[in-house]
């Protein structure tokens, strides 16, 4: 079994996993910068859900790919659980969703993330993924608690 694979959000292990991932992100960034989608907007047909699960069948983390048009694609609402952080789930994460979104067509891949302290190792994590800060792009407004970052393809 790969361990990365289209999901089902609403799976019960899944929407656990996302809801520690939605209460992150409202611990540590101010409510209207709360990007984060929850469990009824990850069924959205123009988006496709990824789980990272380990030999056991335990999700350790999730990721999503959300088309914004023709030639772009967003990253959204990847987490990783904080027992698997620092094993390569997130790496993973990131190169599946980069190739998912190549094998789509993509030409763009964006995303959003926290400025703050708390989202340090996510920006790190992407910038060594060919991500540069960019400025804000679709439907979101400049802010200080937003980094906006994109890649080509």
């Amino acid at each position: 079994m790969a361990p990365i694979a289209e999901d089902d959000p609403r799976a019960g292990d899944v929407t656990a996993l996302l809801a520690r991932h939605l209460a992150f992100a409202h611990a540590t960034t101010a409510p209207e910068d709360v990007f984060a989608l929850d469990v009824d907007a990850l069924v959205d047909p123009d988006l496709a859900f990824f789980s990272y699960r380990d030999d056991d069948g335990a999700v350790l983390g999730v990721g999503a790919l959300k088309r914004l048009d023709a030639a772009h694609a967003e990253i959204k609402s990847m987490h990783t659980a904080e027992e698997a952080r620092g094993r390569g789930v997130g790496r993973a994460m990131v190169e599946h969703l980069l190739a998912a979104a190549r094998a789509r067509g993509f030409e763009r891949v964006s995303l959003e993330t926290g400025a703050g302290p708390a989202f340090a190792p996510a920006r790190a994590l992407y910038a060594r993924a060919g991500f540069t800060r960019c400025e804000a792009f679709g439907g979101y407004l400049p802010s200080s608690n937003s980094a906006y970052m994109t890649r080509t393809l």
